[in-house]
């Protein structure tokens, strides 16, 4: 029975000589499976860990790509909006975010008085922001 231990001592040397410099351990040489599949499972750590690195590298860009389109896209549609505001005045058709449908009477820095209704003479004050779309745009000289 002593032989045997000191059998299988020798060959556990012979595991840690094969690790340390750096060649893999084979199961057919004495060594018993369990620790020959303790080196394959660090190679498998290995590759698991090189994909990972690749996948990140691949991943990057499209999330890069995705924040640059919502930040430019972000900056047209504020241009846009901000294009209509300045375009606002006297007597235009327009539709507020409500949906309230009316001709524009007064504008001010912050409001807008707009006109619903023809025959009842109904006002309604909105803020500037609230215009949505510009529907009929008539110039007060013709």
């Amino acid at each position: 029975m002593s032989m045997l231990n000191d059998e299988h001592q020798n060959s556990f040397h012979v595991l840690l000589a094969q690790s340390s410099d750096g060649g893999p351990a084979l199961a057919g040489e004495g060594v018993a499976s369990t620790e020959g599949d303790a080196g394959a499972g660090a190679t498998g750590q290995a590759a698991e860990a090189a994909g990972g690195d690749l996948f990140l590298f691949m991943v990057l860009p499209l999330i890069l790509m995705m924040i640059a389109f919502s930040v430019f896209g972000g900056r047209k549609e504020k241009k846009k909006r901000d294009a209509l505001m300045a375009s606002i005045k006297k007597h235009d058709r327009v539709r507020t975010i409500g949906g309230v449908i009316g001709s524009i009477v007064e504008v001010k820095n912050d409001t807008v008085l707009l006109k619903v209704d023809e025959s009842s003479n109904t006002r309604m004050t909105f803020s500037r922001d609230a215009v949505q779309q510009v529907l009929d745009s008539t110039d007060a000289t013709s």
